[in-house]
């Protein structure tokens, strides 16, 4: 019997957000398990401090300043990245947010929000995903091998109040993925999977102030987080690394558009 591996040496893997919390976590856990990884996103700096730790750790890394909403801005990433390492085997998706202007928080009604914040919201979380995966899973579609995740959220599988917008562009992450997954399945053989990874609640340099007050402790939003999850506290970031790792590697080869919830417990308790 051949023994499971979660090993990743030498596979390119593309991470768009690659330096943010949970998308600098995601590079971290393909690097550890031996990938080559290219950080994409709009600020050269960032990419290139999170490059630099990456290398740290022994991993070859890139920086790749891209839009993931510009096209063709991802063609010459993409381009970029083939003719540096070679063909691209791991996309990770996690760029997106929200946006501040498209919340519903406070006084603020749904139907005050201004239509352009809630295309912004939509766009950045949706076309996000959707656009990159277009363009590198076309790579991946003549090479008939690679491996997709996106990120997905609580808030795509349960209303939560002030995020309308961004609820509904990660419900649509839902679909895309199961749809994808059946796309690249049926027409370019099983050596292609889709998948998609929903974070409980982890803080953020977004959503700090949301989940934190100036003392340290737990907002009020952050205290019914935290009475709705059975474990009882928020996440670590380091928490979903073995999620990320196990859905690129050979470990879950049988397994295809699925969304896997990293949350304590959030998603399946009804608080009663």
């Amino acid at each position: 019997m051949t023994p499971v591996s979660f090993d990743l040496t030498g596979r390119v893997a593309v991470v768009t957000g690659g330096y943010g919390i949970l998308g600098g976590s995601m590079s971290d856990a393909l690097a550890e398990a031996g990938a080559k990884i290219a950080i994409l996103g709009r600020r050269r700096n960032e990419g290139e401090r999170k490059a630099s730790e990456l290398r740290d750790l022994g991993a070859d890394a890139m920086v790749l300043v891209a839009d993931v909403l510009d096209m063709e801005q991802l063609r010459a990433a993409r381009d970029e990245i083939v003719n540096t390492w070679g063909p691209i085997e791991i996309l990770v998706n996690t760029a997106g947010g929200n946006v501040p202007r498209s919340r519903t928080d406070g006084t603020v009604s749904v139907f005050d929000v201004p239509p352009d914040a809630f295309d912004e919201v939509l766009s950045l979380n949706l076309h996000g995903t959707v656009y990159p995966t277009l363009v590198f899973g076309e790579v991946m579609s003549r090479q008939k091998r690679g491996v997709v995740v996106n990120i997905s959220s609580m808030a795509a599988q349960r209303a939560m109040t002030g995020v309308p917008g961004y609820s509904i562009a990660k419900a649509g992450i839902d679909t895309f993925t199961r749809w994808m997954a059946m796309e690249m399945a049926r027409k370019y053989g099983d050596g292609i999977r889709v998948n998609a990874i929903a974070p409980g609640f982890f803080i953020t340099t977004q959503n700090r102030s949301v989940l934190v007050n100036a003392d340290g402790t737990p907002t009020p939003r952050a205290q019914s987080v935290i009475a709705q999850t059975p474990m009882g506290r928020l996440g670590n970031p380091d928490e979903l690394k073995g999620a990320v790792q196990w859905l690129c590697s050979d470990a879950a080869s049988f397994v295809t558009g699925v969304v896997i919830p990293v949350d304590g417990g959030f998603s399946m308790f009804s608080g009663v």
